[in-house]
């Protein structure tokens, strides 16, 4: 059941007052709230849509990059802006609770002040509302929401299928979902989503006839206007993730067969076509002015919280192009104002999701209460306590990253140590208990296996360079993965402009260069390869026994590369 305007302010501003020091009186607490969250309807559709929630049903710290670097034409543009550039960008007021949403200046203060974001339970309040003020609305999923925490692990998914259809999501398409494997994805699709939600993917086929293995896209009517939603599912889940995982699946970006079906649905009588996107929103920009015929692209994979649309010119007019960010964190509006057959002008705002500002939504509350029951012993078990701001979320190595790998070198016994640079995990403050909950957030894959590998000096540069090239390939098209490995041990110098195998230079191992014959000791983890199986223990093992002996994990410098060719660019906090 929805809730009229009145009541959804008088909400905010209860909880606003409550759990919020930015206000002394109710009055103005509910001033705030209605700037953040009152949207005046515009049009006859809205899309709502959520990506990359990593199965976060919990409030939490969430800190945005302080290096997101753009190369090539990529450099100085959108989303590849950091810090006071965003703000300046979006002419967003240093300080505010939008800047501390968008970017990470002053994080532990600002994160103490305005508390923790996302949550379930307050996303579920602010979807009813807008739902209900805005009739016919749809919830588009963009994937990344039924992995990164415990209970969706242990649970095979199933805390996040129930939780998604609860808040009311309508259509998803998928990346991180596919590690699940084949038969668990289509028996979710076929069996708790039928009836509820639809999964859209057009560039996921069958191996052997290139049948579609999803719905390529829905359309579906709001107040009469028909609606397209073409899915993009991530190009490279086979590549970025095990193939053994899904090993009757074809990938890839497909463009002409997005075009295609672009026009299948145009003939069809669709007045507004969307893709739901998981491309990463470099790729959705390149592929934006490629194609045409799409209104707009709702992306994600690369964790990016935009404000506004990037507007993409194209042969066909233009498109826009969002990103929404991740963990939950933010919940992304979009209004057409349709006439004559097509969008004639759009609204749109990305709002961060207060866990303070917004009650928390009864039934959504009790359902996680409910899930998180049988594991509490688990989660909540106390490892150590951090005396640094832990964070995992940039180009190269954050905080939390470190402590990884510094774990693996301890307990595996190795001179170097890889860590994926995947950008999901969750932050804690100075002084925070590290549970075993906040473990799993960083770790809680299906092939967690850690490993210990002789590798030459040789080898470990080739192993940079190609996933240097995966991050910073100038051609977006070419950008397989999440960012750069985090490294433990080994110094270098990284130039992100130079050409593909020349970015890895001046590699260093206790203060003497890597030999390019020597065999060292590497320690990783995540291994895509189906013979690494149960190679090692599980990586949330090794590092809750490291924490436990450490008991204190005293403030983390993180091992970046010495930088080159990036002065002045604007993915960059500078000194």
């Amino acid at each position: 059941m929805g809730i009229n305007r009145r009541e959804f302010l008088q909400m905010l501003a209860v909880a606003a007052g409550g759990g919020l020091a930015l206000h002394t009186d109710a009055a103005q607490a509910q001033k705030a709230a209605a700037k953040l969250y009152e949207l005046p309807r515009h049009g006859q559709v809205s899309l709502l849509h959520i990506t990359d929630c990593h199965a976060q049903l919990q409030p939490l710290y969430s800190r945005e990059p302080h290096m997101n670097l753009g190369v090539g034409d990529m450099a100085g543009r959108v989303p590849h802006l950091v810090g006071e550039h965003l703000l300046k960008a979006f002419r967003i007021r240093p300080g505010s609770a939008e800047a501390h949403a968008f970017t990470c200046l002053d994080f532990e203060q600002a994160a103490r002040t305005y508390g923790k974001v996302g949550g379930f339970a307050h996303l579920a309040t602010l979807v009813r509302q807008l739902k209900a003020s805005r009739p016919g609305a749809l919830l588009l999923d963009g994937g990344d929401t039924w992995q990164g925490s415990a209970t969706a692990l242990w649970s095979n998914a199933q805390d996040m299928v129930d939780a998604c259809k609860l808040l009311g999501v309508d259509v998803m398409t998928l990346h991180w979902e596919a590690t699940y494997g084949e038969a668990r994805l289509k028996e979710i699709e076929e069996k708790d989503f039928a009836g509820h939600i639809d999964i859209v993917a057009q560039n996921v086929k069958t191996n052997d006839f290139g049948d579609p293995v999803f719905k390529p896209y829905v359309i579906k009517q709001i107040n009469g206007i028909p609606v397209a939603i073409i899915g993009q599912a991530f190009p490279y889940t086979p590549i970025a993730n095990p193939r053994w995982q899904v090993p009757n699946w074809t990938y890839g970006i497909q463009e002409e067969s997005m075009q295609a079906v672009v026009d299948e649905v145009r003939g069809k009588g669709a007045q507004v076509v969307v893709v739901l996107s998981h491309n990463g929103m470099d790729v959705d920009l390149k592929m934006a002015a490629r194609i045409h015929g799409v209104d707009a692209i709702f992306g994600g994979h690369t964790h990016d919280g935009v404000p506004q649309p990037v507007v993409v010119k194209n042969s066909g007019g233009q498109t826009l192009v969002t990103n929404a960010g991740s963990n939950g964190k933010f919940l992304g509006v979009m209004d057409f104002q349709v006439r004559q057959g097509r969008v004639s002008s759009y609204k749109y705002r990305l709002l961060p999701v207060f866990a303070n500002l917004i009650p928390a939504d009864a039934p959504m509350q009790d359902f996680i209460d409910r899930v998180r029951a049988p594991y509490q012993d688990k989660l909540s078990e106390k490892l150590a306590i951090t005396e640094g701001l832990l964070y995992r979320r940039g180009n190269f190595n954050g905080t939390f990253d470190q402590l990884i790998c510094d774990a693996l070198m301890q307990v595996k016994g190795a001179d170097i140590a890889f860590s994926p640079g995947f950008r999901w995990g969750t932050s804690l403050l100075p002084g925070d208990t590290i549970t075993m909950e906040h473990v799993m957030d960083q770790t809680a894959i299906t092939y967690p296996w850690t490993t210990l590998t002789e590798m030459n000096g040789a080898t470990i540069k080739t192993i940079l360079e190609d996933v240097c090239d995966n991050l910073f390939n100038p051609d977006p098209y070419y950008q397989q993965g999440g960012d750069m490995v985090r490294v433990g041990g080994l110094q270098y110098t990284c130039d992100p402009t130079a050409a593909m195998g020349q970015r890895i230079q001046n590699m260093m191992l206790n203060g003497q260069p890597l030999d390019a014959d020597r065999t060292y000791k590497v320690a990783g983890w995540a291994p895509v390869s189906e013979t690494a199986k149960e190679a090692g223990a599980p990586i949330w093992d090794v590092v809750a026994e490291y924490l436990r002996a450490i008991k204190v994990v005293q403030p983390v410098r993180p091992n970046v590369p010495i930088l080159k060719g990036v002065r002045g660019n604007s993915g960059m906090l500078q000194g």
